[in-house]
């Protein structure tokens, strides 16, 4: 399965529900008239959001007529970032870095616990169509290495056991919690802060 090509399956409609056009109007108002088109990058995400991590051709037409701009222009953003995906991927997106620096820290036992317990392939839906996960370029969290991405949260400071306790809570539909798995601060030193004591949250 490509995330970069449209599913052959695809829903016959597409509708944002009341939450996301409420969100959805107040982006386009940020925006000069005249100039709507602009939200498209930002209504796309939305729209993935709400569907399960995906964009369905049926979401690309109607923010096409949402923002009064040819379908084919919206088609064009979509197709063209990454960070869109275009087939399913399941209500769970986990995205691992393959990084160097995560590398060098042990990201291909995360790997290891994603092909155990997801699937043996990237890109390809659990069993239970829940997840599915695929290895990306830096996210940005190096201090943190080696981590990855769920949907919208970071978990770091991982190892291959506590990545296969993390995804079995996925796979009996629990939200494990996100940030460092070996209790560190934010992005503070591996050996705890030595200044700034008196700072809470520094």
């Amino acid at each position: 399965m490509s995330l970069r090509k449209p599913a052959k399956n695809q829903p016959d409609n597409f509708e944002f529900n009341s939450s996301s056009l409420e969100e959805a109007k107040k982006i386009v108002n940020k925006y000069p008239k005249g100039k709507q088109q602009s939200a498209v990058m930002a209504l796309l995400y939305l729209a993935q959001k709400q569907n399960d991590n995906w964009i369905p051709l049926a979401a690309m037409k109607y923010i096409a007529k949402f923002l009064e701009m040819p379908y084919i222009k919206v088609y064009e953003v979509a197709t063209f970032y990454s960070m869109y995906n275009l087939s399913p991927v399941g209500k769970y997106f986990i995205q691992v870095c393959t990084t160097t620096p995560c590398m060098i820290r042990g990201a291909n036992k995360i790997v290891e616990a994603c092909k155990e317990k997801i699937s043996e392939n990237e890109s390809e839906l659990s069993n239970d169509k829940s997840c599915s996960w695929m290895e990306v370029e830096c996210l940005g969290a190096c201090v943190n290495a080696p981590m990855m991405q769920i949907n919208d949260d970071y978990y770091e400071d991982l190892d291959k056991e506590k990545t296969l306790k993390i995804l079995d809570k996925i796979l009996s539909g629990e939200k494990p919690i996100p940030g460092s798995y070996r209790g560190r601060i934010n992005n503070e030193p591996e050996n705890n802060r030595k200044t700034l004591m008196d700072l809470k949250n520094a």
